[in-house]
């Protein structure tokens, strides 16, 4: 298998260091990533080496942790806002919620480099004026989307019909001004753009299946609630884990490459 290339501009910083020329002034700032992560184990998954490799640095922020302003958003060349088991409309059991919602709304009206996944999805949305609440059902589980024809236009044309994983209990409706790409029977809005490089995604493509039996301990109460068997689960991870994570990466690099570097 051919090694990767590292990402030029730590090919540079590497050079002014440790070659002829080793003047401070000759480096060049490596883009910083910051992560809003609201439970360990729902991380950036395979996102992490991608965005690393495109020369960025990544911090994770703990919210309800680690306090959360506009300048904390707005600082980062890309932000990601993690998923989580709380709901957007629970900021008076949570109260950090409506620091963070704030923040986003700040970073999205500046235009910068959003990615939002299913509770970070929902935050962005809500951000934007749409309602966020409970949905019939709680989507949990491998199931395919069905793409609008924007979706079909959109970087998740790549998934083909690969199943993604689905693990929710609300939805949110489509933001003035975005663009839907992606439903499912049960959540019409599964993806939304807000611009070309803010993406909103309700399902989890970022989830490693090696470490997938960590979903299954941190959210075992939800699923014992809910009445589903982790075995199911983890019988669904092994026969469509694999083929999720390569279509996630292709769809996690065309955003990168394509919507984020164009505003860069």
């Amino acid at each position: 298998m051919a090694r990767k290339r590292p990402a030029p501009e730590l090919v540079r910083n590497v050079r002014a260091l440790f070659g002829n020329d080793r003047t401070w002034t000759n480096l060049k700032p490596i883009k910083k990533c910051l992560a809003v992560r609201h439970v360990a184990f729902e991380d950036l998954g395979l996102l992490g080496p991608l965005v690393s490799s495109r020369g960025y640095g990544v911090r994770y922020h703990d919210a309800g942790v680690q306090p959360i302003d506009a300048e904390t958003l707005l600082a980062p060349d890309l932000l990601i806002v993690l998923g989580g088991p709380i709901g957007v409309y629970e900021s008076d059991t949570y109260p950090f919620i409506a620091d963070e919602m704030i923040a986003i709304a700040a970073r999205l009206s500046a235009g910068k480099p959003t990615l939002g996944i299913c509770l970070g999805a929902q935050m962005m949305a809500a951000a934007l004026g749409a309602r966020v609440a409970p949905g019939p059902v709680k989507e949990i589980g491998w199931a395919p989307l069905q793409l609008t024809a924007d979706g079909k236009k959109s970087m998740l044309a790549l998934l083909g019909t690969t199943p993604v994983l689905h693990w929710h209990g609300d939805n949110c409706e489509l933001p003035v001004g975005c663009t839907k790409l992606a439903s499912t029977q049960h959540c019409p809005v599964q993806a939304f753009m807000a611009a070309p490089a803010q993406l909103g995604l309700q399902f989890h493509l970022e989830t490693e299946p090696g470490r997938f039996e960590t979903w299954l301990v941190g959210h075992t109460v939800e699923l014992g609630e809910a009445g589903i068997d982790p075995c199911r689960l983890r019988d669904q991870a092994r026969e469509f884990g694999a083929a999720t994570r390569e279509a996630g990466q292709k769809v996690f690099s065309a955003w990168l490459d394509k919507a984020v570097e164009a505003v860069a």
